[in-house]
């Protein structure tokens, strides 16, 4: 039960934090000795779902059709990336080796980009279809294990010259239909074998993940309108200093 507790937390933390909660999770499960079984699979996709959840309910009354325009054509280079490549990158999701050269990587390209960004759109009206697509192709990063999808969502951002706050809005919008129709995805392809675990688990953990999600995109938001992303550049690098230990 701890374990379940431990992982939903995680899952709402860092699913839209530029850390990777892949990563996260990853280690969790393996520090837990958590095997990849089908209900253990299909937990993992509820509370993510769950996690989702909360970003829907945080935008649920935005209705700007021009923006959700640009954020259906970022979201398009991941689709077809995604389902060409999904059997390369299901046999990397576990890798540890390839999570500790992602988290390193990205810390220093965080590092960066917050370094050389200068700012120039300062609303989400301002983004153009060339600057939401180009952000969409930085997405499909977060397809390598490690990454971040907020994370290579946001740097893209900054390169363009997107505010901060303004960055990390249209990630949390991209992350709708991107992290839903992933769902989707994993249950299609494991939908032979994928059973569901105990109801009171689903329940508590999804409980856990949504409430942790929602704190943590509110709080995520704010620090970002005065706080660069340098920290989370150095903790990425520290969290694959640690995952490089374990893998020795």
């Amino acid at each position: 039960m701890k374990g379940i507790i431990l992982l939903s937390i995680v899952e709402g933390l860092t699913e839209f934090l530029p850390i990777s909660s892949t990563a996260h999770l990853v280690l969790i499960s393996k520090l837990l000795n958590i095997n990849q079984t089908p209900e253990h699979i299909t937990f993992e996709v509820i509370i993510q779902l769950a996690a989702l959840m909360a970003v829907i309910y945080k935008y649920k009354d935005y209705r700007d059709i021009e923006i959700w325009k640009k954020v259906f054509l970022a979201f398009l280079p991941i689709v077809f990336v995604g389902f060409f490549l999904h059997k390369i990158i299901y046999s990397l999701l576990s890798n540890m080796l390839v999570i500790v050269i992602t988290s390193i990587f990205w810390g220093i390209v965080f590092i960066i980009v917050e370094k050389i960004k200068k700012e120039k759109i300062y609303d989400l009206k301002s983004i153009s279809y060339k600057e939401a697509l180009i952000i969409g192709l930085f997405q499909t990063f977060s397809l390598i294990p490690g990454t971040s999808r907020s994370g290579s969502t946001i740097v893209g951002g900054l390169l363009l010259g997107l505010k901060r706050d303004v960055a990390t809005e249209f990630s949390f919008l991209l992350a709708i239909p991107t992290l839903f129709s992933a769902t989707v995805f994993t249950v299609y392809i494991n939908i032979d074998y994928l059973t569901l675990p105990d109801v009171y688990t689903i329940i508590l953990g999804s409980i856990i993940s949504f409430i942790t999600a929602l704190i943590s995109v509110n709080l995520f938001l704010k620090y970002v309108k005065n706080h660069s992303l340098i920290w989370f550049g150095i903790y990425r690098i520290i969290f694959g200093i640690i995952c490089l230990f374990l893998l020795i």
